[in-house]
């Protein structure tokens, strides 16, 4: 993984720093979809949608997206026709939602994990690849249902 895309909105700035840190100081090269103008207003569908159109177009394999609770930063980026995006608020999570999901995606809660733990899940999304196998199928028939 050589470059990830990164959102945050005004209630995650300062762990989506934390976490962009982290994956530079790993080598990753890191382009922030965060607005840097009114942060104060920073609504977070709009940065969910632009990271989610940038991996849909293909200038990324995968992103994170923080937001309070990472929950509405999931909703909006899972709009996007294609897009699986997935909470993970543990290692566990973070690793099934590429394994078993294929998510490209994942969504962090600044209110609900601390930053080392946030590195955590990171890292173990970031080390786990889509295994196939059973889960196929089941990635497939979600896209069949978006496709309706």
């Amino acid at each position: 993984m050589k470059k990830i895309a990164i959102g945050a909105d005004d209630a995650a700035i300062e762990l989506k720093e934390q976490i962009k840190q982290h994956l530079i100081d790993k080598g990753i090269e890191v382009v922030d979809f965060t607005p840097t103008s009114d942060a104060q207003n920073l609504l977070y569908p709009d940065i969910a949608f632009n990271l989610a159109m940038a991996i849909k177009d293909g200038d990324f394999l995968r992103g994170i997206l923080i937001c309070g609770t990472g929950i509405g930063m999931a909703i909006a980026a899972n709009k996007i026709k294609g897009i699986r995006a997935a909470q993970c608020h543990d290692c566990y999570s973070a690793e099934r939602a590429r394994k078993s999901n294929d998510a490209q995606i994942m969504t962090l809660g600044a209110r609900v994990i601390g930053a080392e733990l946030a590195k955590s899940i990171v890292d173990t999304w970031l080390s786990s690849e889509f295994e196939e196998g059973r889960s196929l199928p089941k990635v497939e028939r979600i896209s069949h249902y978006e496709n309706l």
